[in-house]
């Protein structure tokens, strides 16, 4: 039956019953609390009556019409033989008023006072002492018709009043729980309105500083990198259309120069741009498919392993096709832990990028760098190019970005990006370092004093 309720009228049900029995119980222990509270200050009433009524006894001063007893209570002196010797004017002229044995304890007694319309319920209080006429017993009793009536009384106000603050407050609940979940339904309104094409819609906020207001924040703040994600890949698609264009273009241009006017080509020529033009697309997919890895947060295979090793087999790999000297002089023994791939595909990138920037020279460095908690592999690339200008230096590392203006273009504006995410993936940074003439990029990788 519950779960065919809305959500509105579950939680407004639950919280109106919870309240009705609470109060509930708290209205019991009041009547109960009130109850007792009056009959304890009935019972020092009746005590301390008993007392005075003794004191005189004692004294031989006890009247014959004790008038010391409210309207609600009844009195008597009682010899050991049954006479009376002194009572409250409401039982003047009566036999003994209770069969009671004297002793420290109250007791109740059902009586009717002669003046009295009905039988009344009284509590007694009695005590035994000697007078100069002989032992007798003070009997003093209140009637309990008066904490009958007020426990009535509040009962009856209880029992009209709970049950209306029960109903206004299940009202109060429905109307809030209305307006909150309101303003929930509202912003799943806004989402569902939401969509592909229009990924740069918000969830409109009333500006109200609570938990709606901060989901309604948290939303659009989810949409803001759903949109920027949407963007990137939209910009990333353009970028690898746009790289893949060129070689394939050129290959179509060789291959119908070919087969228009076969006498004329030279073969060698042809092959050289083919074998061109499929290179550059190989890079390209395999900058992609390392991307595709980072981009799917794989944990890298990481080991203990030397990045002097691999920068002095990188360095001597460039040499080969090098136009500009590369220096390995200030290399030396840097243990790092790390996936021996990915510090591979760093370097090379690193290394590949200064070799198309340099003038004259590339510069290479390792060592143990302490800074901060503990030892890192430092790995410094310098070339003395024409540097990076002030204004690209904060995108150098963004997918596909090229400082155009600054530097020939090379490459598929990947290799910067792909070092950087590959090194913070092991735990490393990756950093241009402000340097003039030329440019400087840093690789920091978890170091070791242990020897791989």
């Amino acid at each position: 039956m519950m779960g065919r309720l809305s959500l509105r009228a579950r939680a407004t049900l639950l919280g109106t019953v919870v309240f009705a029995v609470l109060l509930a119980v708290g209205s019991v222990l009041l009547v109960s609390t009130l109850e007792s509270r009056l009959t304890a200050t009935s019972d020092q009433l009746s005590q301390s009556r008993v007392d005075d009524l003794l004191t005189l006894a004692r004294r031989g001063a006890l009247p014959t019409s004790l008038r010391n007893v409210d309207d609600n209570g009844v009195a008597q002196v009682v010899r050991t033989d049954g006479t009376v010797v002194a009572a409250s004017p409401n039982v003047a002229g009566q036999p003994a008023v209770a069969a009671l044995h004297p002793g420290e304890r109250a007791e109740t007694s059902t009586f009717r006072a002669p003046d009295d319309t009905e039988t009344e319920t009284y509590r007694f209080w009695y005590a035994s002492g000697p007078t100069p006429d002989g032992t007798v017993t003070v009997y003093v009793g209140d009637s309990l018709e008066t904490v009958s009536e007020a426990s009535r009384a509040l009962r009856w106000a209880l029992g009209v009043g709970v049950p209306m603050v029960v109903v206004l407050l299940g009202i109060a609940i429905w109307l809030l729980l209305g307006r909150v979940i309101g303003r929930l339904d509202q912003i799943r309104a806004e989402v569902d309105r939401i969509s592909e094409e229009n990924l740069d819609a918000r969830v409109a906020g009333d500006g109200v500083d609570d938990e709606v207001g901060r989901l309604a924040a948290t939303m659009n703040a989810m949409l803001e990198r759903l949109d920027a994600a949407a963007r990137r890949q939209r910009d990333f698609v353009a970028d690898v259309s746009h790289d893949l264009q060129s070689p394939l273009a050129a290959q179509r241009v060789a291959l119908e120069v070919a087969l228009t006017t076969p006498d004329t080509v030279d073969a060698v020529r042809l092959r050289d741009d083919v074998l061109g033009a499929t290179a550059d697309m190989e890079r390209l997919v395999a900058d992609l498919l390392v991307i595709a890895s980072v981009d799917a947060r794989t944990d890298p295979a990481a080991e203990l392993m030397d990045l002097d090793s691999v920068v002095l087999e990188e360095a001597a790999r460039a040499r080969v096709s090098a136009a500009v000297e590369v220096d390995t002089s200030a290399v030396s023994a840097a243990p790092t832990y790390a996936d021996p791939g990915d510090v591979r595909r760093v370097v090379r990138n690193l290394v590949e990028n200064a070799l198309a920037h340099a003038d004259s020279r590339v510069g290479l460095s390792v060592d143990l760098a302490e800074v901060g908690p503990g030892p890192w592999a430092e790995l410094l690339v310098m070339d003395d190019g024409p540097g990076v200008p002030a204004e690209h230096r904060d995108r150098i590392f963004d997918r596909f970005y090229r400082a155009d203006t600054a530097r020939p273009r090379h490459g598929s504006g990947l290799g910067l990006s792909i070092a950087r995410e590959l090194a913070e993936r092991n735990g490393g940074t990756l950093d241009l370092v402000v340097t003039e003439p030329g440019a400087t990029f840093r690789l920091r990788l978890p170091g070791s004093r242990e020897a791989a």
